[in-house]
């Protein structure tokens, strides 16, 4: 595809992810606990999350009709392993919506394979739309932004994400949390993947990591930290971050950051 018409692309998916930040927030005012729904242990759902991914769905098949949908509630999923893909997460934080805590979004993304293209997260309580393209820079209301200058994991603020489900690797974990709790300015836990990793590409956070995510859950994220001059590695150092649930993001500290999480993952 052309960078243009991923442009143009770019702009109608970030109409789209308004819509559904829209219908997310007036729901948030008459939303009762009682809806709330568990797909496993720790892991919450709601109607909302699934009547905005069916608006997200219903919206990007007339954008682009012979694209395969990867999507966090099943809505759609007729993903093309090698073509192109929407990768969907209609509610980026839906723990901190049901307890009403400020910090959640709506995340798309189009993907060739694992080639991401087109990326656009929408920051619902705080009004902030991020976009990238790929080859084009990554912004925010339309403002270009860029990974934090920092050079040093010392000098550093990180994201990361705690897990609430699959407990198995809690011990390595809680060594990498302890370690980097002494080696840098602090950790931050918000609840959003997706805002987390647009945060990296803002400058806010120096880095990011998580285990046990889903490619919905960091593909935007993923491409804005690229496109905003970081770098995005799964936790061995390579490319497979995407869809294999491990992922690092960070500007210039990266390298440092994975070498800590490798001295106690490995």
């Amino acid at each position: 595809m052309e960078k243009t018409e991923l442009i143009d692309i770019c702009q109608k998916l970030s109409a789209v992810a308004r819509k559904a930040g829209e219908f997310i927030a007036a729901e948030r005012e008459k939303f009762s606990s009682d809806s709330v729904e568990y797909k496993e242990v720790n892991n919450v759902v709601s109607y909302v999350d699934k009547e905005a991914e069916k608006i997200i769905v219903d919206e990007l098949q007339s954008i682009l009709p012979e694209a395969g949908f990867i999507t966090e509630e099943g809505t759609a999923d007729t993903q093309d392993i090698e073509g192109l893909n929407w990768i969907i997460d209609p509610l980026d934080g839906t723990a901190n919506f049901i307890h009403n805590v400020p910090n959640y979004s709506v995340s798309l993304a189009l993907a060739k394979g694992k080639d991401l293209l087109v990326g656009v997260i929408y920051h619902i309580p705080a009004n902030e739309m991020y976009e990238a393209v790929k080859g084009n820079g990554a912004f925010c209301n339309g403002k270009q932004i860029h990974v934090a200058k920092s050079q040093k994991l010392g000098e550093s603020l990180l994201a990361t994400g705690f897990p609430y489900y699959k407990f198995e690797s809690m011990d390595k974990y809680l060594l990498i949390l302890e370690s980097l709790m002494q080696k840098t300015h602090g950790l931050r836990r918000f609840g959003s993947a997706a805002i987390d990793l647009a945060y990296v590409a803002s400058g806010y956070f120096d880095g990011f990591y998580e285990y046990n995510l889903n490619s919905y859950d960091m593909a935007a994220g993923v491409l804005m930290v690229q496109e905003a001059g970081g770098v995005v590695t799964d936790f061995e150092g390579g490319d497979d971050h995407l869809f294999g649930g491990f992922v690092v993001a960070g500007n210039a500290v990266h390298k440092e950051l994975l070498a800590e999480i490798q001295r106690f993952w490995n």
